[in-house]
């Protein structure tokens, strides 16, 4: 099914890989027969490719779908609503086209919804007044309505109640003097443009009328909706000047724009660049390689991503180029071709580009560079270019500095061999590279990553439930017993312990006699009474009875009518009473501490250092709740347990009892891989010859600890956080962590603040280098996040061997004078396997000769004059401090700069520089080449220190691509926006609010009131919480309030909670929030996020739409918050 809302393009003819799956059936189809659509929630979409029947019928499928899209975008939100609940709805329907109470019950938790059976079998009831045991659409929507707007919370919304005099409606006039009042928005000022504004918003022919109201619940609904969205739609079109210089205007960058996933083995696509220009982006990149027939290939050279053509990438710009904006494309040109191959660049793109293509300057008299108004609909080419009266065959001294980033591109050899894993003996893949010092590999690698999903945190595997599906209303009751093990016996068992509460005590099991029906087992004047629950159809449904005139639609349905009617015989009448408890087996168990707290637990566990020990208490946070403390991966981790009626919760899976719980994890995982092993208790911890060193799994000999490999280091907070839990750091902004290991999962450990190999989250600190050994810092992480380990390749000792699996029987064995065992790698290829033995002996060779040896090295330009020719306002130059300081800056020259060197020398040591700097000329920052995962770098520092082209990985949705989104969602999305103009000021310093003379601050008094339609992938219901962030200049960077987390309710939680802070440089400012769902792990997991400039919100009661990772909205999630905005002039001397 495709959702129209989630189509990005829909395009005549076969421009997808489903026709080139099929050539022979394609070739048939004439070409303007067919068409594809594009869409999906994510950088990468899918496709849907489809044949007509006619050129005709093609035309006008294409244009009905393009209007479907454009009137799904505009719905107003009771339209999306609907269409949201009619698909929930088919989904569910059966042949009559209604849906029962046990479809609703299914459905709830799909929506993050939860309520009491009794209390859902009541709203059901309530709706069905005929009592036919089923709703249709209509009472399904009036259902919905009760589950979303909770009568019960009618406090939360006691203000609004006063733009409601009734309490029930809100006239034309109520709803103007709300939007007065509350909003300051100014069509209040206008009562008939508030009427049009409710009729619009509402369309409904039957409320057409001239006075429109809304419901007092309507009203609430509004304020959820995007028609009330905190943004500004103002921003939404271009309202700046667009005739200053370009080096004025930040410029939406992308690096590496043809890949669609990491940088190793991703695929190489024209679509990536579609995705960029449609997004906005202005400056886009080229990788260019030499091809075989003559013209270059597109691709991350020297690694297994895949190759497009030059030819139909420079098509593909053409065609999209100026789609989204109309102002200039930049295309950065990484030039690794041969002058042949380069000539065939420059004619093709003057073939292709046309008049599109700048090759003159706009005025041959100017000083500075244009303005993206005089180069509107214009592509510009960066490139290097051949100085006047040298020739490409000339000689020059290379300093390139952006060369000495250390970049696959740049390596010795690389590519996919084996490691066989320590503990379960496995031989898996890592992509391994050689560099010139050291041999790198990364984690576990598989080529397919694309297509994987990274394992939910709280993965859980969902258990076998012995034929009794867990939706049926009785599962989780207190009466139901299940399959007791000896049946009849243990029911009485059971009864005669607890006939103390009276006559009419009573449980329910699954009868062992007659297979499929249930027993239902009471205690009456001091004896045991079994009555066998026979089942029938009729109609197609399940009918449940004790004699057959009384029938009921669920076993929950007749025992809750015995409960309240007689059960009657010929010798008695009785009504249930009391249900048995459930026994409680895990008393006895030596894994049980009914005495003990988190902390006790956490004490315990810290004295068993192997990963799988664990524990279970009760919770300390709930009455009838539970926890299994464990360790994993080196931490100490705490997953709750709910008793909900007679069930043992954890996450979405149930247990008839904690034993069973405990024996299904200790045979299948609970936290990634980890499954629970070693029970604790005092005993065994007296018992056990503890080995404090974690790692003790590695002692195998031959094998050695993968992060022996590489050095700690230290890294330094760029944000505060607050510890959330007592194994982590509590961080004041700037603050030096030391002894750092890095961890996967986006947590690493440290040490600060006489606290010891605390975890902190990784996003929050960037590493500090040390000055004395910058370059090998810098290559000491190859990989980033996503390297397991390293090797100095110095004097290393190689041989090959055959052994291991079949299939990997050739091995390589790695030794180098400092390492204590020998280090394995596998191959299957006999021929790769001597390639990469030559390789690392001669490099091992050259790297000794090489230690202390820094030549400079002297080659040709190699830049072919024809390209040359094109080159006009971006010349890439290397970037030489002394030589500008000397000579001025020269406004047609750029230089381009990894991420590590734009922190140490824009944000740091030439600050001041590089703000003049960027007056006159560009500069472009990109991600350093240890990035193979294609995450990005905080984009904030490059932009405050006036940086127009802060490139970032588009395809990664991450928090730095959500700035980048918000930052351009500004000014139309045209991809330019211009700098305030005190960053041109001779005083300006991005670090020292006292030079923000006459700016205005913003104070703003923040209020999160709650939220709707959350989702969480996976399964499971949110218990989410919400944080508000601003990131902007260092003085006004931080969070500014973390909600309390609100368990088990996705679907409409509320939280009520404010904050206040001053933002003293707004131009720089966004205002994030996040919400996260914490899991029962206590791990946070994102839910979605919205991101803006500050100062393009609006006040008064705001929904605020929440989006994904790669900013696309999520349907109908919204948070509603109320928003003042307070702004005051500083002066000079604040």
């Amino acid at each position: 099914m495709v959702e129209i809302r989630e189509i990005k393009e829909i395009k005549i003819g076969k421009h997808s890989k489903d026709f080139e799956k099929w050539p022979e059936d394609a070739k048939r189809i004439e070409n303007l027969r067919c068409f594809v659509v594009y869409y999906g929630s994510e950088f990468r979409l899918k496709t849907l490719s489809i044949s007509a029947l006619s050129e005709k019928e093609c035309e006008l499928w294409v244009k009905g779908l393009r209007r479907l899209v454009q009137d799904t975008i505009k719905a107003p939100y009771p339209l999306q609503v609907e269409r949201w609940l009619r698909k929930e709805f088919y989904a569910m329907e059966n042949s009559r086209e209604t849906v029962t109470l046990k479809d609703i019950k299914a459905f709830l938790p799909r929506v993050n919804c939860k309520i009491a059976t009794n209390k859902l079998r009541e709203l059901f009831q309530e709706i069905d007044t005929r009592n036919r045991n089923e709703l249709g659409f209509d009472d399904f929507v009036i259902l919905y309505h009760k589950f979303i707007f909770d009568q019960n919370n009618l406090t939360d919304w006691s203000k609004l109640l006063n733009y409601s005099k009734t309490g029930q409606i809100v006239t034309v006039q109520e709803f103007q003097n709300f939007l007065i009042t509350e909003q300051q928005d100014p069509l209040g000022n206008n009562e008939v443009e508030v009427s049009c504004f409710i009729r619009d918003y509402l369309q409904d022919p039957q409320r057409d009328v001239q006075e429109p109201h809304f419901t007092f619940s309507e009203f609430i609904d509004f304020l959820f909706s995007k028609q009330n969205s905190v943004w500004d739609s103002k921003y939404s079109r271009i309202y700046q000047d667009m005739t200053k210089s370009l080096a004025h205007y930040w410029i939406a960058s992308s690096h590496n724009t043809y890949l669609m996933g990491d940088q190793i083995s991703s695929e190489s696509s024209c679509q990536a660049y579609v995705r960029a220009l449609r997004t906005g982006c202005r400056c886009i990149e080229l990788d260019c390689w030499d091809g075989p027939d003559g013209m270059p290939f597109i691709f991350h050279g020297h690694t297994l991503t895949t190759k497009i053509k030059f030819l139909d990438v420079i098509k593909t710009i053409k065609e999209h180029a100026f789609a989204t904006s109309d102002y200039p494309v930049i295309l950065s040109i990484e030039d690794n071709c041969t002058l042949p191959q380069q000539r065939k660049m420059a004619i093709t793109m003057q073939d292709i580009f046309g008049d599109m293509l700048l090759v003159q300057p706009i005025d041959k008299n100017e000083t500075c560079l244009p303005s993206p108004y005089a180069l509107r609909r214009k592509i510009i080419l960066k490139h290097k270019k051949l100085p006047d009266g040298v020739d490409e065959t000339s000689f020059l001294i290379r300093n390139d500095e952006s060369r000495q980033e250390m970049d696959l591109r740049n390596t010795v050899k690389n590519g996919i061999l084996y490691l066989e894993d320590p503990v379960d003996r496995e031989w898996n893949p890592h992509f391994f590279v050689l560099t010139q010092q050291k041999l790198f590999y990364t984690d576990t690698f598989s080529r397919t990553q694309e297509n994987e999903h990274d394992d939910d945190e709280e993965t859980v595997i969902r258990r076998p439930t012995d034929g009794v599906p867990n939706d049926e209303l009785h599962f989780g009751e207190k009466w139901f017993h299940g399959k007791l093990a000896r049946g009849r016996e243990e029911a009485e068992e059971l009864l005669r312990r607890y006939s103390h509460l009276s006559d009419g005590t009573f449980l329910v099991r699954q009868c062992v006699t007659f297979v499929g029906d249930y027993c239902l087992s009471f205690w009456r004047k001091g004896k045991v009474n079994h009555c066998r629950i026979k089942l029938k159809q009729e109609m197609g449904q399940t009918q449940y009875y004790l004699i057959d005139t009384n029938c009921f639609d669920s076993l929950y349905s007749l025992i809750t009518y015995y409960r309240s009617h007689p059960l009657r015989s010929q010798e008695f009448l009785i009504t249930l009473q009391e249900p048995v408890p459930q026994p409680n087996k895990h008393e006895e168990k030596e894994w049980w501490h009914a005495e003990c707290t988190r902390t006790l637990a956490e004490e315990m566990l810290k004295r068993i250092p192997t990963d799988g020990a664990f524990l279970v208490r009760p919770s300390e946070k709930e009455n009838n709740s539970y926890a299994i403390s464990f360790r994993a991966e080196n931490k100490i981790k705490h997953c709750r347990i709910k008793l909900e009626g007679r069930l043992y919760t954890i996450g979405t899976v149930q247990f008839e009892s904690l034993v069973e719980l405990v024996n299904y994890y200790e045979r299948h995982p609970l936290y990634k891989k980890i499954k629970l092993s070693h029970p604790v208790n005092e005993d065994v911890i007296r018992k056990i010859e503890l080995d404090i060193d974690d790692g003790s799994v590695y002692g195998i000999p031959g094998y050695m600890d993968p992060t022996s490999f590489t050095s700690k280091v230290t890294v330094k907070a760029i944000y505060d956080y607050k510890a959330r839990r007592d194994d982590e750091l509590t961080l004041v902004k700037h603050a030096i962590i030391t002894n750092v290991h890095r961890q996967s999962g986006g947590w690493w450990r440290g040490d600060y603040g006489g606290k010891k190999q605390h975890w902190f989250p990784a996003s929050y600190v960037e590493e500090i280098k040390p000055q004395d050994n910058q370059g090998d810092s810098a290559d000491s992480m190859m990989f980033g996040s996503l390297q397991k380990g390293s090797l100095d390749i110095m004097g290393a000792v190689v041989e090959l061997r055959v052994g291991g699996r079949p299939d990997l029987k050739w091995i390589l064995r790695i030794q180098n004078p400092s390492m204590c065992s020998v280090f394995e790698v596998a191959t299957s290829s006999e021929d790769t396997a001597l390639e990469w033995m030559s390789s690392i002996k001669e490099t091992a060779q050259n790297a000794s000769v090489r230690e202390n040896q820094h030549k400079e090295m002297e080659r040709a330009w190699r830049i072919a004059k024809e390209m040359s020719n094109l080159i006009v306002y971006c010349r890439s130059v290397a970037f030489n401090l002394d030589r500008i300081k000397t000579k001025g800056f020269t406004f047609n020259e750029m230089s381009s700069f990894p991420e590590t060197k734009a922190e140490k020398l824009m944000c740091q040591q030439e600050n001041k520089f590089f703000i003049k700097y960027h007056q006159i000329q560009f500069s472009r920052v990109y991600p350093k080449g240890q990035r193979i995962d294609s995450s990005n770098y905080n984009p904030v520092p490059m932009w405050n220190a006036g940086c127009q082209m802060v490139a970032l990985n588009y395809q990664t949705g991450d928090k730095s691509m959500q700035l980048n989104q918000a930052k351009f969602k500004e000014n139309g999305n045209c991809g330019y926006i211009l700098k305030p103009e005190f960053m041109f000021r001779d005083d300006f310093n991005p670090y020292d609010k006292n030079c923000l003379y006459g700016v205005e601050s913003l104070k703003f008094i923040l209020k999160v009131i709650g939220a709707r339609h959350l989702i969480r992938s996976g399964r499971g219901i949110a218990s989410p919480f919400v944080e508000i962030e601003i990131i902007g200049a260092d003085f006004d960077s931080g969070t500014k309030l973390t909600t309390r987390t609100i368990p088990d309710n996705g679907f409409n939680p509320m939280w009520n909670e404010s904050c206040e802070f001053e933002v003293f440089n707004p131009y720089f400012a966004f205002i994030r929030f996040v919400v996260q769902d914490e899991d029962m792990f206590g791990d946070s997991n994102f839910i979605g996020q919205a991101t803006y400039p500050v100062r393009c919100l609006r006040s008064g009661y705001r929904s605020v739409p929440l989006q994904n990772n790669y900013s696309e909205d999520l349907e109908l999630a919204s948070l509603l918050i109320h928003l003042r905005i307070i702004s005051s002039v500083h002066s000079h001397n604040l």
